[in-house]
């Protein structure tokens, strides 16, 4: 088998026998075999249309579940019943355009993922009321800061993809909610990934399925992920101490403040001062316990090079402490504000130097990944490393 295509359902029998018919007309003259597989949740008489589509079409099959739920999961059931060497999952509610198919099928006989984008030249999510928009859109920005291998992807929460088995094979899928594509895109194998400009249409019959449970699924989703591969994990883990060292330094500056009658800047200062040591301790003990320096003058110079990076990060606390402080604002939330600026530098400054013998480490298994995105005059192509 050529082709599975993977139709998640849920109550939309206005739709079905239309994306059916639209599917197999684009694809019967082609000289490649296909099965369209129906995943179907329903509790209104979809079944009954479906059955009647595979009695219709040959290529049709359908699995209804009884005692599961959830988009995601369905689409999983979808690939352990899939025969296909390419597999394409789309929707049922005819806002993924079947009209790309012909293309998508081409495109994956060069590249292992091949993703619809609304975000590339050519593409619209049109089809999206503002509320939708503003929801897709935040949902990606988290994607993007947390998971580093969603950053290259202009639309990793798509519901429209494409790829090669060989990218599921041997890969433990266990996704949460209601986008499957993030969870492929971070435990899968592969190693190009290809973007086609598309318009996101609005939707003509049935109701959409998304609501607060499956936003707060997402959160749950990009949680468990952050877990998964090691570098994410040491910023979740960076992020746990610097929390912790959070209530370390307002600890102390309350202390300094209102016990010891400190003027407020050297208070501020000598708070930072000993919530550094206190992260330094933890992220050579926890985050970057496998970074082992093999001479003693290599490990002692560790600490100079957390306190000089983290000095760095001290002045910029500082600095928002004494821009609130000069705007008649709350000390406290100008300390926040500035750990929060100069978390993400200390992070980032301290994998490259002062644990640079893990930070090689993940460099020496990173893997290359090709993203190109097909444009309407030519092919822009770009590497990102990880």
């Amino acid at each position: 088998m050529d082709l599975s295509i993977i139709i998640p359902t849920f109550n939309e029998r206005n739709n079905v026998k239309i994306i059916a018919e639209k599917i197999t007309t684009l694809l019967q003259g082609s000289n490649s075999s296909f099965e369209i597989i129906f995943v179907d949740d329903s509790l209104d008489d979809t079944p009954v249309l479906l059955e009647e589509l595979c009695q219709q079409y040959k290529e049709v099959k359908y699995i209804h579940r009884r005692n599961e739920k959830g988009l995601a999961s369905a689409v999983v059931k979808g690939f352990l019943h899939s025969q296909g060497n390419q597999i394409i999952v789309m929707d049922a509610d005819l806002q993924h355009p079947p009209e790309l198919l012909p293309l998508m099928i081409k495109r994956l006989a060069r590249y292992d993922v091949v993703i619809p984008s609304r975000f590339v030249a050519g593409g619209s999510d049109g089809g999206l009321n503002i509320v939708r928009k503003l929801i897709s859109g935040v949902a990606r920005g988290i994607g993007y800061i947390f998971i580093k291998k969603l950053r290259c992807i202009s639309d990793s929460t798509s519901g429209y993809f494409g790829f090669k088995r060989s990218v599921i094979e041997q890969v433990q899928l266990n996704p949460i909610g209601w986008k499957i594509l993030i969870e492929i895109l971070v435990k899968g194998r592969y190693q190009t990934v290809h973007e086609i400009p598309y318009s996101f249409v609005a939707r003509t019959a049935g109701t959409s399925k998304m609501n607060l449970n499956e936003q707060f699924n997402y959160l749950k989703h990009i949680g468990q992920l952050m877990m998964y591969h090691p570098e994410h994990r040491k910023f979740y883990y960076f992020c746990m101490i610097g929390t912790l060292g959070v209530f370390v330094n307002l600890s102390c500056l309350h202390f300094f403040l209102h016990f010891l009658g400190m003027e407020e800047l050297t208070a501020s200062v000598y708070a930072s001062s000993i919530a550094m040591l206190h992260n330094f301790m933890w992220n050579h003990k926890v985050t970057w316990k496998e970074c082992k320096q093999q001479t003693l003058w290599k490990q002692m110079m560790q600490f100079p090079q957390f306190v000089l990076i983290c000095s760095l990060g001290i002045a910029i606390t500082t600095l928002f402490t004494q821009a609130f402080l000069f705007l008649g604002w709350n000390i406290y939330a100008g300390q926040l504000t500035g750990i929060a600026v100069s978390i993400l530098w200390n992070f980032s400054a301290n994998s490259k130097w002062t644990w640079s013998a893990t930070y090689s480490q993940i460099n020496a298994d990173k893997e290359k990944l090709i993203v190109t995105q097909e444009l309407p005059s030519k092919e822009n192509c770009m590497q990102v490393e990880f």
